[in-house]
C-alpha cells in the first residue's frame, strides 16, 4: 500500500498498529488494518525501505502516527545490499 492510502488509512483510524522491521541491512514498516497486515510500499509497487531506523521512523511519523513497534531480529546492518 503506497504512502497516500496510508495516510488516508491513518486518518479514518483504521491502522491500529505500525512496526518497523529490520531485514537484512534495511527497515520497511508493516501497518496492521482491520483485513491483517499490509507492507508500506513505493507508488511502482515495490516494497519501501530505508537505510536508517530513524529515517524510518522520521516516515512513520510524517503520516500520522506517533508510536511504532520495532523488530530487529532479522537486522544486520554490515549485510550488503544486493544489486541486481
Amino acid at each position: 500500500m503506497d504512502e497516500k492510502m496510508l495516510k488516508a488509512m491513518v486518518a479514518a483510524g483504521a491502522i491500529k498498529k505500525i512496526r518497523i522491521i529490520g531485514q537484512g541491512s534495511r527497515f520497511h514498516v508493516e501497518a496492521n488494518t482491520p483485513n491483517g497486515a499490509i507492507t508500506a510500499e513505493t507508488y511502482k509497487g515495490s516494497i519501501k525501505s530505508w537505510v536508517s531506523l530513524d529515517a524510518a521512523a522520521k516516515w512513520v511519523r510524517s503520516i500520522g502516527i506517533g508510536s511504532a513497534q520495532i523488530n530487529m531480529t532479522h537486522w544486520q546492518p554490515n549485510q550488503k545490499d544486493m544489486v541486481i
